[in-house]
């Protein structure tokens, strides 16, 4: 199977006068097209940076990575941003909406940098696509978290990338709206084909994934294959939490 993200002994270094703090030690790591993996690890093992590199958001400080049979050291600026902008998607914890902003125009945002055309049209098709046409001229605070980061879903969308990268996407929800959101992520998964790298604490939503990823102080210290069985279990777990919980 065609691999979208090879890292091969990648290691991050942030230099801070004389100090040196390395998040990343020879990181080696393969993604094949269409998977769902799980990135886990306590605080300050390494997630989030590793999720940035992937997001060609950060730089290597040694080792190399390749995005789409591309080599990433190679790249300028504006390949980077187009890459980023056309090809990955990103969802983060905190949504990233804009205050004053209408769902649909911040769907719209993306594809506003990319200069396509049909946008209002594409940006309200990515809202449909996660439950929310009904809800696309409403504000941030018209919306509740889980209809908020449902938005943040569907402008990572708009653009019909290949890679979707989640930096703790459920971090700000209740139970039942995480659930929603990890619903969403696996029938894109399931009906699109798209490769979807989540970072998370949560063991019940990493069991979910099909592969789980666990980091230690900048290192891989383990990568299983999940069985089916498992995630079943797992959302049948989490999904008898949020049964208690308030709707998204």
């Amino acid at each position: 199977m065609h691999n979208v993200i090879e890292l091969q002994d990648v290691s991050k270094v942030y230099r801070t006068g004389e100090v040196e703090v390395r998040a990343l030690s020879g990181i080696s790591l393969t993604v094949p097209e269409g998977r769902m993996i799980a990135v886990v690890g306590a605080s300050g093992s390494g997630k989030s940076t590793l999720m940035h590199i992937i997001g060609c958001l950060d730089s290597v400080t040694s080792g190399s990575y390749r995005l789409l049979d591309q080599d990433v050291s190679r790249m300028d600026d504006d390949e980077l941003a187009r890459v980023r902008n056309k090809r990955i998607g990103f969802v983060f914890q905190t949504f990233n909406l804009l205050p004053r902003t209408a769902a649909v125009d911040s769907v719209e945002l993306p594809l506003i940098y990319g200069h396509a055309k049909d946008r209002k049209k594409m940006a309200l098709a990515a809202l449909e696509s996660v439950g929310l046409a009904q809800r696309a001229f409403h504000r941030p605070n018209q919306l509740s978290g889980g209809e908020q980061q449902r938005v943040a879903i569907a402008r990572a969308l708009v653009n019909e990338p290949s890679i979707l990268l989640a930096d703790e996407p459920t971090g700000n929800l209740d139970t039942k709206s995480g659930q929603e959101v990890m619903s969403i992520f696996h029938r894109l998964h399931k009906e699109r084909g798209i490769t979807l790298v989540l970072v998370t604490h949560e063991p019940s939503l990493a069991a979910q994934s099909e592969r789980i990823v666990r980091l230690r102080d900048g290192s891989i210290i383990s990568d299983e294959i999940v069985t089916a069985e498992r995630r079943a279990q797992a959302a049948e777990e989490f999904n008898h939490r949020s049964s208690h919980a308030g709707t998204i």
